[in-house]
C-alpha cells in the first residue's frame, strides 16, 4: 500500500470508530424527548441505551473471529454497512420496538467494526513507529467522540427532531464506506484462521451477553435478586465452558496463552481501569452539572469539550512522550493525573462554577490522552494471527469496565444518597455529598492502575525497534496457525 493511501485508510477506520463511540452516549441527553414522542415507559427507555451496549459487548469476540477467518477488511466493510443501515432505521423509527431493534442492529455493526479497526491498523502499518502514530491519531478521534456525544445529543434534541441523532451517521457511513473500499488494502495474510470455532463463538457470546445484562439491570432489579444472580451465574458457567473448549480446540478462538503475558494481561487491566474512570465520571458528572449547577443539556455537553480536545491532542503526541519516559511511566503518569483530577473535582460543591472545574477537566484530559501507548504496547505483544480476536478482547475490557464504572459507582452513589436522605437531608444536599464521596472512591480505583502499569509494562532492557520506538520488552512467541 502506498504511503498516501494508508493514511487515507486510517481516516476511514477513524471515522468508523468515531461513529460507534459516539453512539455509546449520544442518546442520553435526548432520552426525555424520545420518551415523550414515542410514549415509552422507563423500561423501554432504558433498553434504547442497553440494547446497543448488550449486543455490542456480547458479539465483539465474534466480530474478531469472523475477521480472522473471512478477512479484516471484509468484516470491517460489512460492519460499517450494517451500522449505517441500522442508523437509518433508528432515525426513522416510529415506535419503541422499532427503535430498540434498530439499536440492537447498530450493536451488531459496531461489534464487527471495533475489533477489526485495531486489527487493520496492525496490517496497514507494519512499521512500529508508524503504527504508534496511527494508533495515537485513531485514539484521539475516539476521545473526541466520547465527549462530543452529549454535546451532539443536546444540540440535536434542543433544535431538531431526535431522529437526527442517528441519521447523521448515514452520510458519514456512506463516505466512510467509499473511502474504505478505495483506501484499505491488506496483505494476503489478512485471513489468518480457517475455522469459526462455533462452540467458542456461542459460549463466549452467551457469557458476555449474560454478564453485560447483569451489569445493566443490576441496579434496577437489585444486585441480589434472582434475575441478576442467574445472569451472573450463567456468565460464569458459560465462561468456564468456553475456557475448556478453547484449551481443547485445534484452532481456538482465543489462545489462552496470551494471558500469560504480563504486558497483555496487565495492559488489559490498566485499560479497564481507564475505562472505569472515563465512563463513570462522564456519566455522573453530567448529572452533577445539570442537577447541582443548573446547566442545560447542551451546556453540560459543551463543558466536556475542552477536556476532550486536550485528550485528543495529548493522544496524538503520547507516543513521543513514551519515547522519552517509557511506556510504563507514561501510562502510570496518565492514570495518576486522572485520579488526582477526579479527587480534585470532589472538593467542588453546589457553589462551584465551570471555571472551578476547568483545571481538573484539563488535567483529566491530559491524563486520559497519555494512555495511548498502552494500546500500542498491547498490540505489539500480539502474533499476526491473533490480532482480530485479541483486539476484540481489548475492546471488551474497555466496554465491560466502562459498564462497571457506571454500575458500581452508581450503586455507591445511590446507597450513600439513600443513607443521607434517611438522616433528614435535602435531596440536592444528599446527591452532592454522595456524588463527592463517589468521586473519591473512583479516584482510588483509577489509582490502582498506577502500580499495575508500572509492573506490567516495565521494560528492563528497553530494547528499541528499527523505527526507534521503545518496545515493551516482551512479545509472545505464539505461532499463527
Amino acid at each position: 500500500m502506498t504511503d498516501n493511501r494508508k493514511w487515507w485508510a486510517l481516516g476511514a477506520i477513524s471515522l468508523a470508530t468515531f461513529m460507534t463511540y459516539l453512539d455509546n452516549n449520544v442518546v442520553n441527553v435526548a432520552l426525555p424527548t424520545i420518551q415523550r414522542d414515542l410514549g415509552l415507559s422507563i423500561s423501554g427507555l432504558e433498553w434504547i441505551v442497553s440494547g446497543y451496549i448488550l449486543v455490542f459487548a456480547g458479539l465483539m469476540l465474534t466480530g474478531g473471529r469472523l475477521a480472522d477467518v473471512f478477512g479484516r477488511r471484509r468484516i470491517f466493510m460489512i460492519g460499517l454497512g450494517v451500522f449505517t443501515a441500522a442508523s437509518f432505521a433508528a432515525g426513522l423509527a416510529t415506535d419503541g420496538t422499532g427503535l430498540i431493534a434498530a439499536r440492537a442492529l447498530q450493536g451488531v455493526g459496531a461489534a464487527f467494526l471495533a475489533p477489526t479497526a485495531l486489527a487493520l491498523l496492525t496490517s496497514i502499518f507494519p512499521d512500529t513507529r508508524e503504527r504508534a502514530t496511527a494508533v495515537g491519531l485513531w485514539s484521539a478521534v475516539g476521545a473526541l467522540a466520547l465527549a462530543l456525544g452529549p454535546l451532539t445529543g443536546g444540540f440535536i434534541s434542543e433544535r431538531w427532531h431526535w431522529g437526527w441523532i442517528y441519521l447523521i451517521n448515514v452520510p458519514i457511513g456512506i463516505v466512510t464506506l467509499g473511502l474504505g473500499l478505495w483506501a484499505i488494502r491488506v496483505a494476503p495474510q489478512d485471513r489468518v484462521r480457517h475455522s469459526l470455532d462455533v462452540p467458542g463463538l456461542v459460549t463466549s457470546g452467551l457469557a458476555l451477553s449474560a454478564l453485560t445484562y447483569g451489569l445493566i439491570e443490576g441496579d434496577g432489579a437489585g444486585w441480589t435478586s434472582a434475575e441478576i444472580l442467574v445472569a451472573f451465574g450463567l456468565a460464569a458457567g458459560f465462561a468456564a465452558v468456553f475456557a475448556v473448549i478453547e484449551t481443547r480446540s485445534h484452532e481456538p478462538m482465543i489462545d489462552l496463552s496470551l494471558f500469560r503475558s504480563r504486558v497483555f494481561s496487565g495492559g488489559l487491566l490498566s485499560m479497564g481501569l481507564w475505562s472505569f474512570g472515563v465512563f463513570g465520571i462522564y456519566f455522573f458528572t453530567a448529572l452533577y452539572l445539570q442537577n447541582a449547577l443548573g446547566f442545560s443539556p447542551m451546556e453540560a455537553g459543551l463543558s466536556f469539550v475542552p477536556m476532550a480536545l486536550v485528550m485528543a491532542v495529548t493522544a496524538a503526541v503520547a507516543q513521543r512522550i513514551s519515547r522519552v519516559l517509557g511506556t510504563a511511566r507514561t501510562v502510570a503518569a496518565g492514570l495518576l493525573l486522572m485520579a488526582v483530577a477526579v479527587f480534585g473535582i470532589s472538593f467542588i460543591g453546589q457553589d462551584g462554577s465551570f471555571g472551578d472545574l476547568l483545571p481538573w477537566f484539563l488535567a483529566y484530559g491530559l491524563g486520559g490522552g497519555m494512555l495511548v501507548p498502552l494500546t500500542t504496547a498491547i498490540l505489539n505483544t500480539l502474533p499476526a494471527g491473533r490480532t482480530g480476536v485479541a483486539s476484540g478482547v481489548l475492546n471488551i475490557s474497555r466496554e465491560i469496565f466502562g459498564l462497571l464504572g457506571v454500575t458500581v459507582l452508581g450503586a455507591i452513589l445511590n446507597g450513600r444518597q439513600s443513607s443521607i436522605l434517611q438522616g433528614g437531608a435535602e435531596p440536592l444536599t444528599a446527591f452532592l455529598e454522595a456524588y463527592r464521596f463517589t468521586l473519591v472512591i473512583a479516584a482510588v480505583i483509577v489509582l490502582v492502575g498506577v502500580p499495575v502499569s508500572l509492573f506490567s509494562l516495565r521494560s528492563p532492557t528497553a530494547p528499541r525497534d528499527p523505527g526507534g520506538a521503545e518496545t515493551t520488552g516482551e512479545r509472545l512467541a505464539v505461532p499463527a496457525a
